[in-house]
């Protein structure tokens, strides 16, 4: 729920004559989604943006599948995912369905000699290790640690790192990804009981214009497949735009967590919806202070959706051998709650300095190839009593 933004030069009405100082037109665009039915940004180019020299080959990007129908639990290592010079092959999707891809990367370099752009999906980007420069042809954003990047689909993008060490947690989403409809109220605002407010939002703040003809490389990922297409203009030739559909940053570290005096259920920690799924952030916050309440969650069933939570950071209660980056799997059908001992560590316990994600599908999520690399294969067996 990106609201209203505008950036660099824009001509008083859309669709109507913007001339450039030498009297010859810019190129208006219409950057929407859903149709006419979605949010959307008008652009205006230094050229047309339709301008395709050549496209070259195409190569397969689509997850492959190691378990397609799971009732068991996994515990993913996330920092064994081995650190990749370029951002896109870095990329490995552990977890999949028709809705969502969940991947880890650990790109070492930016993405310097190509474009990149996504049409299948939105994509939020969690920053958990590295900083730097978020590039769009609708302007650029800084990140840094606990940053949330969210990229709409079709974004022409760039990652310029600081540095050669970068962990990023990646939710490529086939559906748009929205701020949580109970936390806006009929206009689009961000309610008073919402856990973050829209100055916590971060806008593209720097345009890049670039009035270049050549080669320009994008790699563009349409329907699991990436196309190397060459276009005979920069794609970073936007002069100004308005509108609500535009790439922007959130840190989790500005998620003001709601609390009670009993256990709050997960819903209190949404930070993104879809139709399909919901992402939480899990973050440092006072404990329940009723007398006598029990801070660790109670054991829930998972009967409508599987759970993903990716540990970020600090003492992760609930759970025995959880470090940062690894990433837990409860799937639906069967109840998960607390590793024994948890409960009876919690209680007295007045506050947490836990930092995770969580991602909960409501359809069933598929284990990769990837994800088998990196698993531990008896974490099932982890709530046992021994």
């Amino acid at each position: 729920m990106p609201f209203y933004h505008k950036l660099g030069n824009i001509p008083h009405k859309r669709h109507t004559i913007f001339k450039k100082p030498d009297g010859s037109l810019y190129y208006e665009q219409l950057f929407g989604t859903i149709g006419f039915d979605g949010m959307s940004s008008n652009l205006y180019h230094e050229h047309r943006p339709t301008q395709v020299k050549e496209i070259k080959d195409s190569y397969s990007v689509k997850p492959k599948v190691a378990i397609g129908n799971n009732i068991k639990s996994y515990r993913l290592r996330g920092f064994q995912v081995i650190p990749h010079p370029d951002y896109l092959e870095s990329r490995k999707v552990m977890l999949t369905n028709s809705d969502v891809d969940i991947a880890l990367a650990a790109p070492q370099q930016s993405t310097s000699d190509y474009f990149y752009k996504n049409t299948d999906a939105d994509e939020l980007l969690f920053i958990h290790k590295g900083s730097g420069k978020l590039r769009t042809h609708l302007g650029n954003l800084d990140f840094k640690y606990g940053d949330y990047l969210l990229i709409p689909r079709g974004t022409i993008y760039k990652l310029d790192f600081d540095d050669e060490v970068n962990r990023l947690f990646i939710v490529e989403s086939r559906r748009p990804i929205y701020t949580p409809k109970r936390y806006r109220n009929w206009f689009g605002q961000l309610l008073e009981h919402s856990p973050f407010c829209e100055r916590d939002l971060r806008q593209p703040y720097e345009l890049e214009t670039n009035d270049e003809k050549g080669d320009f490389l994008i790699k563009v990922k349409k329907q699991g497949e990436i196309f190397d297409m060459v276009y005979a203009t920069h794609p970073f030739d936007v002069v100004g735009y308005d509108g609500y559909n535009y790439p922007y940053a959130f840190s989790i570290h500005d998620f003001e967590p709601i609390t009670g005096r009993i256990h709050q259920p997960p819903p209190v920690h949404q930070t993104f919806e879809t139709d399909a799924f919901v992402v939480c952030s899990f973050c440092p916050r006072k404990y329940d202070y009723h007398p006598q309440s029990i801070p660790a969650p109670y054991s829930h069933s998972n009967i409508d959706s599987d759970e993903v939570l990716y540990y970020v950071d600090g003492d992760f209660m609930s759970r025995n051998d959880i470090e940062a980056g690894h990433i837990s799997l409860h799937p639906a059908g069967i109840p998960h709650g607390p590793h024994p001992g948890a409960v009876e560590r919690s209680i007295g316990q007045t506050e947490t300095e836990e930092l995770a994600v969580m991602v909960d599908t409501f359809k069933p999520l598929m284990l990769t190839e990837e994800a088998m690399k990196i698993a531990d294969e008896s974490y099932y067996k982890s709530w046992l009593d021994h």
